[in-house]
């Protein structure tokens, strides 16, 4: 029974660690993909227009969509 008991510990340790390697390998590849929307901030918009404000945030919103559509399957593609 307590052979079990630390099999199935051995077991949950070592899930846990390949998790724990598989999140920073992931890390590692999304990180210029999360960036590109810190891309625009607050200051860049500053002086423009009311009218203009939505145009211009729906624009840098696309292009990110775009980056991540192209970004997102390349480093999937090179990590396998």
């Amino acid at each position: 029974m307590a052979t079990s008991l630390l099999l199935l510990l051995d077991d949950i340790a070592t899930v846990l660690d390949d998790v724990s390697i598989l999140t920073k390998l992931a890390a590692k590849k999304t990180a210029g993909v999360l960036g590109d929307d810190l891309a625009l901030n607050a200051q860049q918009v500053s002086g423009v227009r009311a009218e203009r404000e939505i145009p211009v945030v729906w624009a840098v919103c696309k292009g990110s969509f775009v980056n991540k559509a192209i970004l997102v399957p390349a480093a999937l593609a090179i990590g396998t």
